[in-house]
């Protein structure tokens, strides 16, 4: 199925499709498994269809981009930069567990007025008693010492979830998982193998953002029915090419969430402002569903952490990249014809 649409001349479309995801299609963040009808089970779009010349031309792109980030970062300007994000970001430093409580107990609050939701509003369920673990575990988010009993609710109601849909399709709500062993090391003042609990947040973040930029890719039907509604999210761009753009961009965005300080704070706020925007146009629907991730993003871009720089982590941060895609891709395609029996090419 295609998109009718103007098209430009492919080396213009592909640099300004990048620049648009970036600045003025946060409604391509919209998850649209709450908004669309979508099919799990159904045989994703073949290998040879994806990588193609655009997608290569897009994932160049993005090597790009992370070596200028990379560079810029080592410059009087990344200082510059850097110094004034410390400055801008600074309550929010400060209480970065505040946030994550007051906003993750909003969420279950949330979930509890809907009703009938497990944990995303695709997720729904008839199991009445749920909601009421919903609030017990926003009531958890009052006191530091019961944060652990909301953790291992979150974790019940993931597990609640896989069981009902499958590990497949909870493979795009890693985000919860890392809330909740954020939860408890920070409750505890401990670190997960050297990891600060903000890192596993980063971590699971940029693992559920990855996967959700290959579901991009392998099910770009899925969204044809929102540019129908909603033509100006596309921007004239053919929607076929807009989901590829729209995938490479999220993709990198969310590897630099693994990258050096001033990329992934950077990474963070454009990510956060995308997930913002589309709230405006899918309404307290998206907001409720993204609070977890939006929070992270906010978290992420204030924590002023310093690591020496190196030109060694510029030098790997592409084979890092193009090793991460190549990785998410294969699982994403190798499970569904594990659990499916799809055909990957």
């Amino acid at each position: 199925m295609r998109i009718p649409s103007a098209r430009l001349p492919r080396p213009a479309a592909w640099t300004a499709a990048v620049c648009l995801s970036l600045t003025g299609a946060g409604a391509a963040e919209a998850h649209v498994k709450w908004f669309c009808a979508y099919d799990v089970v159904g045989a994703p779009r073949g290998l040879e269809t994806v990588l193609c010349d655009d997608f290569e031309k897009l994932a160049a792109l993005s090597v790009l981009a992370l070596v200028v980030g990379g560079l810029l970062e080592g410059t009087v300007l990344g200082a510059a930069l850097t110094r004034s994000l410390d400055r801008v970001t600074g309550w929010a430093r400060a209480n970065t567990e505040l946030l994550f409580r007051a906003v993750c107990g909003g969420f279950f609050v949330a979930l509890w007025s809907l009703g009938g939701v497990i944990l995303t509003p695709e997720l729904t369920t008839t199991n009445a008693a749920l909601p009421w673990l919903q609030l017990a575990i926003a009531a958890g988010f009052l006191w530091r010492t019961t944060l652990p009993f909301s953790a291992a609710g979150i974790v019940a109601l993931f597990a609640i979830a896989a069981s009902q849909y499958g590990a497949f399709h909870l493979a795009d709500y890693p985000i919860f998982l890392g809330v909740a062993v954020y939860l408890v090391l920070t409750t505890f003042q401990r670190k997960l193998f050297g990891l600060r609990p903000l890192d596993v947040v980063r971590y699971a973040a940029a693992i559920t953002l990855m996967w959700a930029s290959v579901e991009k890719w392998a099910y770009p039907q899925w969204t044809f029915p929102l540019f129908l509604e909603h033509p100006a999210m596309t921007m004239g761009f053919d929607g076929e090419y807009f989901m590829k753009a729209a995938g490479a961009v999220e993709f990198v965005l969310a590897f630099a969430l693994v990258c050096t300080p001033l990329i992934r704070r950077i990474a963070a706020i454009l990510l956060g402002a995308a997930f913002v925007s589309a709230i405006f146009q899918f309404g307290k629907i998206d907001a409720i569903g993204h609070a977890p991730i939006i929070v992270a993003m906010v978290a992420i871009a204030a924590d002023d952490v310093a690591v020496p720089q190196r030109l060694r982590r510029l030098v790997t941060m592409p084979v890092g990249y193009a090793t991460a895609l190549a990785c998410f891709i294969g699982l994403y395609y190798g499970a569904h014809a594990a659990l499916y029996g799809s055909a990957i090419l």
